[in-house]
């Protein structure tokens, strides 16, 4: 008969519990995605008078977003030091800054963004869904 180690023992009683290790929420990508989408949608919308954003549709999706994020195990809490997060507003700002510079847009020239959008609407793209021309 053998006898099984405590520090084996411990490490196979501790593999369920970090096979529950959620990851953090930017890399949920269901939900960092379109919260992403949001944000650069909203941006086109606060630079471009002649598009304005779709908040309803937009609040919405965050509520079902919330609620994705709990059942998948994260607490009202944790979901909001994510979006509360500084470093996670950052790098969020940093991303969506590279999409907009790389389709053209110039914060120097607010109907880069206009034009943006109309493309964003016109695709009926992830992003083009929270926008509207006026």
């Amino acid at each position: 008969m053998s006898i099984v180690k405590p520090a084996v023992l411990c490490a196979v009683m501790a593999l369920p519990a970090m096979a529950e290790a959620k990851p953090p929420l930017r890399d949920v990508k269901e939900i960092d995605n379109e919260l992403y989408y949001i944000a650069i949608a909203n941006e086109i919308s606060d630079y471009c008078p002649s598009i304005s954003g779709r908040r309803m549709k937009a609040i919405g999706v965050m509520w079902g977003l919330r609620s994705k994020a709990n059942k998948l195990g994260y607490s009202d809490k944790e979901i909001r030091a994510y979006v509360e997060s500084d470093a996670e507003k950052d790098r969020m700002r940093s991303k969506g800054e590279a999409y907009l510079a790389q389709n053209g847009v110039s914060y120097d020239k607010p109907n880069t963004f206009c034009k943006l959008g109309r493309a964003e609407i016109e695709r009926n793209s992830a992003i083009g869904v929270y926008l509207r021309a006026n």
